[in-house]
């Protein structure tokens, strides 16, 4: 990105080279100090923010990557014109994004860019490759910066940063949604993960039922055993939000002792992950996964064995890139109902662009992109 700026120093050369972790609010306030043009760009992973927030912040050019390559720094000239279309960015423009490491596989900028487009939102959403939360939030204090997506794994740890928490994020001791409120600057925490999973496993079921000729008031996951794989910030969302329906969560993790403290916190039940294949206490049950086991790269994992899968009425997998991954398709062949990651996404990312936005929310816009795109 190229600032407009002037040095008070006699330079013979009329760029600098600037690269730091969180590079982009310290190119800022350097560039005031200037006489001379100053090019400032940060660069790898954490440098594209830099790039894509340049034009709110006075840049008059901003780089990209040709031939629809990604380059660590450098976004590909296809996603600036169609997904960031950084042409409408100007000094109004709010700031959003989403916090987590890695962040590449975020499809959030896919999604809430075209949506602020559609509603007439001044607003942008970017990925920050974040790996101190506490100091990201210590550097991005402005109010430019209205609201974040919260990601692996972050999710736990963003709590200790928000100035205030809603109930249920509090009650889960997750956060995945942070907006910065306009009144004051403080720092307000959410959940959107859990009615957003519990919901769309909760459709699921009903509309089988309904196609059996089955009718009921009550959750369709009450009395049931819902085993879940994983107990970082999303297990967490799902652990409170199958409780609150009446199911038997059973809980498994690489690290035993989180799966205890999370079962306790719960009410369930919390077995060592290496005894996963072999629990079957009854057909019928539930299985959820909210590991990033089989999220892209290692799109050839799954954290249950195929053979181990016929015990389960419905399957659902957090991860959504790929969108169809292993488990999913085993569970399918193995005759359980499937749920993809993807609806997760698009109902807990509706929730978000409501806070973000104080009450608008294309549904029907979000899902058809969400559909088309991933």
């Amino acid at each position: 990105a190229i600032y407009r700026g002037r040095c008070h120093q006699t330079c013979d050369r009329c760029g600098l080279y600037y690269r730091c972790s969180t590079s982009f609010p310290y190119a800022h306030p350097l560039s005031v100090h200037l006489q001379v043009p100053l090019i400032a760009r940060a660069v790898g992973d954490r440098g594209l923010v830099s790039q894509l927030l340049g034009p709110k912040f006075g840049a008059f050019l901003v780089c990209g990557s040709l031939g629809g390559k990604s380059i660590p720094g450098l976004a590909p000239l296809v996603s600036i014109k169609q997904v960031y279309k950084l042409e409408y960015v100007n000094a109004n423009t709010k700031v959003f994004g989403v916090i987590s490491n890695p962040v590449g596989h975020s499809k959030g900028p896919v999604l809430h860019n075209p949506a602020f487009r559609h509603t007439g939102y001044n607003g942008i959403y970017v990925p920050m490759l974040v790996d101190d939360i506490k100091e990201f939030f210590r550097v991005y204090s402005c109010t430019d910066f209205a609201g974040f997506s919260v990601g692996i794994p972050h999710k736990e740890a963003a709590i200790g940063c928000c100035d205030e928490v809603h109930p249920l994020a509090k009650s889960i001791g997750a956060v995945n949604t942070i907006v910065r409120r306009p009144t004051d600057g403080k720092l307000v925490g959410y959940n959107t993960d859990c009615e957003a999973c519990i919901t769309a496993i909760e459709d699921a079921l009903r509309e089988r039922r309904i196609a059996n000729g089955e009718a009921s008031h009550t959750s369709p996951l009450y009395g049931k055993v819902f085993v879940l794989v994983g107990a970082g910030g999303a297990g967490r969302a799902m652990a409170f939000g199958a409780k609150s329906r009446g199911a038997q969560v059973v809980i498994f993790n690489r690290n035993y002792e989180r799966a205890k403290a999370l079962a306790q916190a719960v009410s369930g039940k919390a077995l060592p992950y290496e005894c996963l294949d072999k629990f079957c206490p009854e057909n019928g049950m539930i299985l959820a996964n909210a590991s990033a086991v089989g999220m892209q790269p290692n799109i050839n994992q799954t954290p249950v064995s195929k053979e181990a899968l016929g015990a389960y009425e419905l399957v659902f997998d957090a991860v959504y890139t790929p969108r169809n991954t292993r488990l999913l398709q085993e569970a399918a062949e193995a005759g359980a109902i499937v749920v993809s990651g993807v609806e997760m996404f698009i109902r807990q990312a509706l929730g978000q662009f409501k806070l973000f936005t104080d009450g608008l929310a294309p549904g029907d816009f979000m899902r058809q992109i969400v559909l088309e795109q991933f």
